[in-house]
Formats: C-alpha cells, structure tokens, sequence
C-alpha cells in the first residue's frame, strides 16, 4: 500500500489527502461488520447475569422487532451495550456517539442515556436514587427512553426467550451503518 509523504499533517499533499481518504472510505465500509463483532463478543460477557450480554442484545433487538420498531431502532437495540467491556462508567455515551450518524437524534438520545434510565430498576438497592432520571423529565425524548428501558432492555435477561440469532440482524445492521445521514463529516475523517 502507498504510504503519505508527511510526517506532520501540516504538510499533506493533495496526494496525501487523496490517499488518506480511500483509507478511510475502506475502512467506513467494513463498519458494519466491526459492529457485529462487537455484539458477538459480549457472548464472552456474563457475569452474575442469567444470559451472557450477547443473548441480553439479541432478546432487546427481537423484542424491539417483534413489537414493530423502524430498522434503526431495532439495531439500536441490538448494540446497546456493545460498549460495556470498554467503557464500564459511560457505555451508553460511547454507543450513542457510534450511533449518531446513522440514527435519528431521538435514538441516539435515547441510547446515550439508557443505562441512568435503567438504574431505575436497582438503584435503590446501592442507596442510589433511582429516580436519578428525572432531571430530563422535560426533555421530549425522555418518555421514550422510559419505554426502551422497560420493553427492551430490563426484560431481557430470559434464558427462555425464543430470541432472534445475530445472523438474522446482519442485513439490518449493514443497510443502518451504510452512510450516515449527513453523509461523511470532515471533522470526523481524520
């Protein structure tokens, strides 16, 4: 493979530039691939918990499509927590950034707050408020995080549900990580 000419950005070339970009518009491609592997890799996540996070993702993802949610939001779904091993204290912010680009602000949202959203459920149980939530009460998005957390994540930890296989989700993950809505953005590209 070519290699750039600068050792500092300041002095790219258009060449550079022009070789910098089929780099990335290579590697955008295989995202949605990079995503999957990333939700088949919480197979090995389970802790205490009675299904791995694999099985957790694929019950949220069926639950969200059986219950007639738009494609995105079934994905969404499906990758909630794809950034618990690597970002314990903030999994739901790292998701929502991978997701922004190619989901509504109302998804995006969502997912980004969906863990304070779910410590509803237990939170009292470490002398925490569970009502933490609350502080976006005004906030038009925060009823239907309410209903994601309820449907679709806290209800999905049956070791009996008759879930979805990754496989089925694969073709809906490469039609959402495509290209993002707004197309490539410049300050993300390099």
């Amino acid at each position: 493979m070519e290699k750039v000419s600068y050792t500092r950005m300041k002095d790219m070339t258009a060449r550079d530039t022009a070789l910098i970009e089929a780099d990335f518009r290579a590697g955008a491609a295989e995202l949605p691939d990079r995503i999957l592997e990333a939700v088949r890799v919480l197979e090995g996540f389970q802790g205490a918990m009675p299904v791995n996070r694999l099985e957790h993702s694929l019950q949220s993802a069926t639950r969200a499509l059986r219950d007639d949610r738009s494609e995105e939001y079934v994905v969404a779904a499906l990758v909630h927590d794809i950034g618990d091993e690597l970002a314990p204290y903030s999994h739901g912010p790292m998701v929502a950034a991978i997701l922004r680009p190619f989901v509504s602000e109302r998804i995006a949202w969502i997912i980004e707050k969906h863990a304070l959203f779910q410590a509803y459920y237990y939170a009292h149980h470490l002398g925490a408020d569970r009502n933490a939530r609350d502080k976006y009460k005004d906030h038009p998005y925060y009823a239907d995080c309410v209903v994601f957390c309820e449907r679709y994540d806290q209800s999905a930890f049956d070791p009996s549900y008759d879930s979805l296989d990754l496989d089925y989700f694969s073709d809906m993950v490469h039609r959402v990580f495509k290209e993002p809505k707004a197309g490539p953005s410049i300050e993300a590209a390099y």
